[in-house]
């Protein structure tokens, strides 16, 4: 059960500054980590939201939301909850960024002035979650595009052992939405839409020991 669990869930885009006014970002919504945070405050869990900067939010009060833009933002608020609060699961949904300019600019590109931009990758947050919270339950994202069911799973298992978490929901863009809720040795449910993998992933957390 659910009733009184603590549980924190990252939602939403990140951004990574390339000047003073412009960003790398990704099309993530954070519609996923809002309806998870619904569902389950009304389970009876008490729920933190931590989202990207999107119009996608929650009007329910009885949801503690915390609000960031950029990738350092996030990593900055996710260590100082963890170091803060014990979470019994930590639901890690937020689109993270994986790289970062080498160099970023302080004031705005002058656009007359054509750039080559150079990446550098990102550290992963997910590790930070781990080594933060050891002894919660850890559900990550995988997402794919253009693989099948057989290696999307197979990747999203890689991934799950690298990162020490407990719950994967691999997920793939590629024509109609698809979703799989599985840890290292079963595969719990198939979801073909956002509302559906939410609803089957919180029967999964109610089970989860």
């Amino acid at each position: 059960m659910l009733k009184n669990k603590r549980i924190l869930i990252t939602a939403g885009p990140t951004w990574v500054p390339i000047d003073s006014v412009r960003v790398i970002s990704n099309i993530a919504t954070g519609e996923t980590g809002r309806l998870l945070a619904e569902r389950l405050q009304k389970a009876g869990a008490k729920v933190t939201l931590i989202i990207g900067h999107t119009g996608c939010s929650s009007s329910n009060r009885n949801i503690r939301i915390i609000n960031f833009k950029f990738f350092d933002d996030l990593r900055k608020i996710l260590k100082k909850e963890l170091r803060l609060t014990k979470y019994d699961f930590i639901i890690h949904s937020a689109a993270v960024s994986d790289f970062k300019p080498r160099r970023t600019i302080k004031n705005k590109i002058d656009s007359a002035r054509p750039r080559t931009l150079k990446l550098i990758g990102l550290p992963k947050i997910i590790k930070d979650i781990r080594s933060l919270n050891p002894e919660g339950k850890l559900v990550m994202f995988k997402l794919e595009s253009g693989v099948n069911d057989t290696t999307l799973i197979k990747r999203a298992r890689k991934s799950l052992l690298a990162y020490q978490a407990d719950f994967v929901v691999a997920n793939r863009v590629f024509r109609a939405y698809k979703a799989f809720v599985l840890n290292h040795s079963k595969v719990y449910s198939k979801a073909g839409s956002k509302k559906e993998l939410v609803r089957k992933l919180v029967e999964v957390l109610k089970r989860a020991r």
